[in-house]
Protein backbone atom coordinates (compact mmCIF):
# COMPACT_ATOMS: atom_id res chain seq x y z
CA UNK A 1 0.00 0.00 0.00
CA UNK A 2 1.41 3.24 -0.95
CA UNK A 3 1.38 6.22 1.51
CA UNK A 4 1.86 9.06 -1.15
CA UNK A 5 -1.20 10.36 -1.24
CA UNK A 6 -1.56 10.25 2.46
CA UNK A 7 -3.10 13.61 4.15
CA UNK A 8 -1.43 14.40 7.51
CA UNK A 9 -1.69 16.90 10.56
CA UNK A 10 1.14 19.20 10.45
CA UNK A 11 0.98 21.17 14.47
CA UNK A 12 1.91 24.90 13.81
CA UNK A 13 3.80 26.90 16.43
CA UNK A 14 0.50 28.56 17.80
CA UNK A 15 -0.75 25.07 18.99
CA UNK A 16 -3.12 24.97 15.80
CA UNK A 17 -3.79 21.93 13.17
CA UNK A 18 -3.33 22.37 9.90
CA UNK A 19 -3.41 20.20 6.53
CA UNK A 20 -1.00 19.18 4.61
CA UNK A 21 0.23 16.94 1.44
CA UNK A 22 3.36 15.12 1.53
CA UNK A 23 3.86 17.27 -2.06
CA UNK A 24 3.70 20.24 -0.02
CA UNK A 25 7.22 20.04 0.55
CA UNK A 26 8.79 19.52 3.83
CA UNK A 27 12.09 17.03 4.12
CA UNK A 28 11.22 16.39 7.52
CA UNK A 29 7.65 15.22 6.27
CA UNK A 30 8.99 13.36 3.55
CA UNK A 31 11.08 11.60 5.60
CA UNK A 32 8.44 10.63 8.86
CA UNK A 33 6.13 9.07 5.49
CA UNK A 34 8.58 7.36 4.79
CA UNK A 35 9.22 5.87 7.84
CA UNK A 36 5.56 5.10 8.57
CA UNK A 37 5.39 3.46 5.19
CA UNK A 38 8.04 1.32 6.40
CA UNK A 39 6.42 0.49 9.42
CA UNK A 40 3.12 -0.17 7.90
CA UNK A 41 4.99 -2.98 5.21
CA UNK A 42 6.99 -4.41 8.43
CA UNK A 43 3.19 -4.81 10.03
CA UNK A 44 2.00 -6.62 6.83
CA UNK A 45 5.05 -9.06 6.47
CA UNK A 46 4.39 -9.83 10.40
CA UNK A 47 0.64 -10.44 9.36
CA UNK A 48 1.34 -12.52 6.53
CA UNK A 49 4.37 -14.55 8.51
CA UNK A 50 1.55 -15.40 11.45
CA UNK A 51 -0.58 -16.19 8.77
CA UNK A 52 1.23 -18.88 7.55
CA UNK A 53 2.70 -19.77 11.24
CA UNK A 54 -1.38 -20.31 11.66
CA UNK A 55 -1.78 -22.65 8.58
CA UNK A 56 0.97 -24.69 9.31
CA UNK A 57 -0.27 -25.66 12.35
CA UNK A 58 -3.72 -25.94 11.56
CA UNK A 59 -2.33 -28.42 8.75
CA UNK A 60 -0.50 -30.48 11.91
CA UNK A 61 -3.30 -30.86 14.16
CA UNK A 62 -5.12 -31.85 10.98
CA UNK A 63 -2.57 -34.68 9.88
CA UNK A 64 -1.78 -35.75 13.77
CA UNK A 65 -5.97 -36.54 13.57
CA UNK A 66 -5.92 -38.12 10.50
CA UNK A 67 -2.58 -40.42 11.53
CA UNK A 68 -3.67 -40.78 15.31
CA UNK A 69 -7.09 -42.35 15.11
CA UNK A 70 -9.80 -44.12 13.15
CA UNK A 71 -12.85 -45.60 12.83
CA UNK A 72 -14.61 -47.86 10.69
CA UNK A 73 -18.24 -48.66 10.59
CA UNK A 74 -19.48 -51.45 9.54
CA UNK A 75 -23.59 -52.59 8.88
CA UNK A 76 -24.54 -56.28 8.87
CA UNK A 77 -27.86 -57.59 8.18
CA UNK A 78 -28.76 -60.96 10.00
CA UNK A 79 -32.56 -60.34 10.31
CA UNK A 80 -34.04 -64.00 8.35
CA UNK A 81 -36.87 -63.56 5.77
CA UNK A 82 -39.42 -62.19 8.06
CA UNK A 83 -38.18 -58.43 7.50
CA UNK A 84 -37.24 -56.11 4.72
CA UNK A 85 -35.01 -53.26 5.37
CA UNK A 86 -35.72 -50.24 3.61
CA UNK A 87 -33.43 -47.46 5.13
CA UNK A 88 -30.78 -47.25 7.48
CA UNK A 89 -28.94 -43.57 8.78
CA UNK A 90 -25.79 -43.54 10.66
CA UNK A 91 -25.05 -40.59 12.92
CA UNK A 92 -21.62 -40.33 14.14
CA UNK A 93 -21.47 -37.67 17.00
CA UNK A 94 -24.41 -35.81 15.23
CA UNK A 95 -22.93 -35.58 12.06
CA UNK A 96 -25.12 -37.92 9.24
CA UNK A 97 -22.30 -40.28 7.71
CA UNK A 98 -24.12 -42.98 5.94
CA UNK A 99 -27.79 -42.96 4.60
CA UNK A 100 -29.10 -45.02 2.39
CA UNK A 101 -32.78 -45.78 1.29
CA UNK A 102 -34.13 -48.59 -0.66
CA UNK A 103 -38.13 -49.48 -0.41
CA UNK A 104 -38.13 -52.05 -3.12
CA UNK A 105 -35.17 -54.13 -1.23
CA UNK A 106 -31.83 -53.56 -2.77
CA UNK A 107 -30.45 -52.47 0.69
CA UNK A 108 -31.94 -55.74 2.70
CA UNK A 109 -30.11 -57.76 0.18
CA UNK A 110 -26.61 -56.87 1.14
CA UNK A 111 -26.24 -59.03 4.27
CA UNK A 112 -22.22 -57.06 5.85
CA UNK A 113 -20.90 -53.52 4.00
CA UNK A 114 -18.93 -50.99 5.59
CA UNK A 115 -20.53 -47.26 5.60
CA UNK A 116 -17.88 -45.18 7.08
CA UNK A 117 -14.76 -44.87 7.61
CA UNK A 118 -12.71 -41.41 9.01
CA UNK A 119 -10.22 -40.12 11.35
CA UNK A 120 -11.19 -39.42 14.88
CA UNK A 121 -9.75 -37.25 17.83
CA UNK A 122 -8.81 -39.93 20.84
CA UNK A 123 -11.83 -40.35 23.58
CA UNK A 124 -14.98 -40.98 23.40
CA UNK A 125 -17.73 -41.05 20.18
CA UNK A 126 -21.50 -41.76 19.74
CA UNK A 127 -23.26 -44.01 17.21
CA UNK A 128 -26.57 -43.83 16.50
CA UNK A 129 -28.21 -45.87 14.21
CA UNK A 130 -31.89 -45.28 12.73
CA UNK A 131 -33.08 -48.41 10.49
CA UNK A 132 -36.58 -48.51 8.82
CA UNK A 133 -38.26 -51.95 8.36
CA UNK A 134 -41.61 -53.53 6.78
CA UNK A 135 -42.83 -56.94 7.03
CA UNK A 136 -42.11 -59.86 4.37
CA UNK A 137 -45.06 -61.31 4.43
CA UNK A 138 -46.37 -63.96 1.91
CA UNK A 139 -49.39 -66.15 0.72
CA UNK A 140 -51.38 -66.34 4.29
CA UNK A 141 -49.40 -64.05 5.96
CA UNK A 142 -49.04 -61.10 3.48
CA UNK A 143 -51.16 -58.73 5.99
CA UNK A 144 -46.94 -58.10 7.74
CA UNK A 145 -46.42 -56.33 4.60
CA UNK A 146 -48.77 -53.57 6.10
CA UNK A 147 -46.07 -53.64 9.24
CA UNK A 148 -43.51 -50.99 9.61
CA UNK A 149 -41.24 -50.62 12.22
CA UNK A 150 -38.70 -48.17 13.20
CA UNK A 151 -35.57 -49.15 15.05
CA UNK A 152 -32.92 -47.29 16.92
CA UNK A 153 -30.18 -47.52 19.00
CA UNK A 154 -27.18 -45.60 20.38
CA UNK A 155 -24.01 -46.62 21.63
CA UNK A 156 -20.76 -44.63 22.85
CA UNK A 157 -17.26 -46.15 22.42
CA UNK A 158 -13.38 -45.08 23.04
CA UNK A 159 -10.84 -44.28 20.15
CA UNK A 160 -7.26 -44.46 21.15
CA UNK A 161 -4.06 -42.66 19.55
CA UNK A 162 -2.65 -44.95 17.31
CA UNK A 163 -5.59 -47.26 17.12
CA UNK A 164 -8.50 -47.96 14.84
CA UNK A 165 -11.68 -49.09 16.60
CA UNK A 166 -14.12 -51.55 13.99
CA UNK A 167 -17.63 -50.73 15.32
CA UNK A 168 -19.77 -53.62 13.73
CA UNK A 169 -23.62 -53.16 13.95
CA UNK A 170 -25.93 -55.90 13.66
CA UNK A 171 -29.56 -55.72 12.77
CA UNK A 172 -30.98 -59.35 14.20
CA UNK A 173 -33.99 -60.51 15.81
CA UNK A 174 -34.78 -61.29 19.32
CA UNK A 175 -35.73 -64.72 19.07
CA UNK A 176 -39.13 -66.80 18.18
CA UNK A 177 -40.27 -65.89 21.71
CA UNK A 178 -41.02 -62.00 21.02
CA UNK A 179 -43.40 -60.54 19.03
CA UNK A 180 -43.04 -60.12 15.77
CA UNK A 181 -43.57 -56.78 16.25
CA UNK A 182 -41.05 -56.21 19.33
CA UNK A 183 -38.49 -58.86 17.36
CA UNK A 184 -36.02 -56.52 15.38
CA UNK A 185 -32.80 -55.34 17.37
CA UNK A 186 -29.84 -53.23 17.02
CA UNK A 187 -27.09 -54.40 18.73
CA UNK A 188 -22.95 -53.59 18.54
CA UNK A 189 -19.67 -54.75 18.95
CA UNK A 190 -16.27 -53.16 18.96
CA UNK A 191 -12.57 -54.11 18.84
CA UNK A 192 -9.50 -52.04 18.13
CA UNK A 193 -6.98 -53.15 16.05
CA UNK A 194 -3.29 -51.14 15.43
CA UNK A 195 -3.08 -48.55 12.71
CA UNK A 196 -1.24 -49.77 9.39
CA UNK A 197 0.86 -47.58 8.03
CA UNK A 198 -0.30 -47.47 4.35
Amino acid sequence: MSLRSLVVLVPLAMGGVAWADEGAGSPELSKELRTVEQDVDDLKERVFRSKATLQLLKELVSNSATVGARVALWHANELGGGYLLESATYVLDGRTVFTKSDPDGGLDEVREIKVHEQALPTGDHTLDVALTLRGKGYRIFSYLRNYEFRVSNAYTFKVEDGRVTVVRTTVDSRGALASFVERPDISFEARVEDLRDE
